[in-house]
């Protein structure tokens, strides 16, 4: 069983209404969520100093951990994608980046706008990578520099449509020709960025 919970589960939680949250999502300390955003099932997110903040659009995906440093606050920014079994600890993730799966980020860490950080990748403290870095490896490097904000919005819009199926009840909704259709119109409004509009 999966909802959507309308109110913050403690006086330090600011999550937007709009938020999809599964029940079995663990949410302890300061924690914001922005409008549209997404929390699937087994994500723990943690901060018991500093804050842990999540921006507009973004899906913190099933297993994910969220945690401050001691001494940083972690951030998320707008249409970010945390994927299956990432761990983000005391990092600061910019707008429009995908982080792999299993990939680790530690304290200090930024990761620059429209970046990919690939699955398996450990971010090592205080590293800092420039916007559209392509990174990998243990310990992880830029291997490569591509704007990749386009490919991680569109795939953080399939997780708001799938966000949205599932507050319905709908478990397959990326089956069928209405998402074929709702898919391709928003690839092309992605590539000329209208899908921004009203939003940035």
């Amino acid at each position: 069983m999966s909802q959507t919970k309308s109110q913050a589960t403690s006086q330090d939680q600011t999550i937007d209404p709009s938020v999809y949250l599964h029940d079995s999502a663990q949410l302890y300390g300061r924690v914001s969520i922005g409008e549209e955003s997404s929390v699937w099932p087994n994500v723990v997110v943690r901060a018991e100093c500093h804050e842990v903040r999540i921006g507009r659009y973004s899906n913190i995906q099933d297993f994910a951990m969220l945690h401050v440093g001691y001494g940083h606050s972690t951030e998320i920014g707008d249409f970010c994608s945390i994927t299956h079994h990432a761990t983000i600890h005391g990092a600061k993730i910019e707008d429009d980046c995908l982080i792999g799966i299993n990939a680790v980020v530690m304290d200090g860490a930024m990761i620059g706008k429209g970046s990919i950080v690939a699955g398996g990748a450990m971010i090592r403290e205080d590293s800092e990578f420039a916007p559209g870095s392509i990174i990998a490896g243990v310990p992880a490097k830029q291997i490569a520099e591509r704007d990749c904000a386009h490919a991680n919005r569109q795939n953080a819009w399939q997780y708001h449509w799938n966000a949205q199926a599932y507050k319905a009840g709908n478990h397959r909704s990326w089956d069928g020709p209405e998402y074929e259709t709702w898919m391709r119109n928003k690839i092309a409004e992605i590539a000329r960025d209208e899908d921004l509009t009203g939003i940035r």
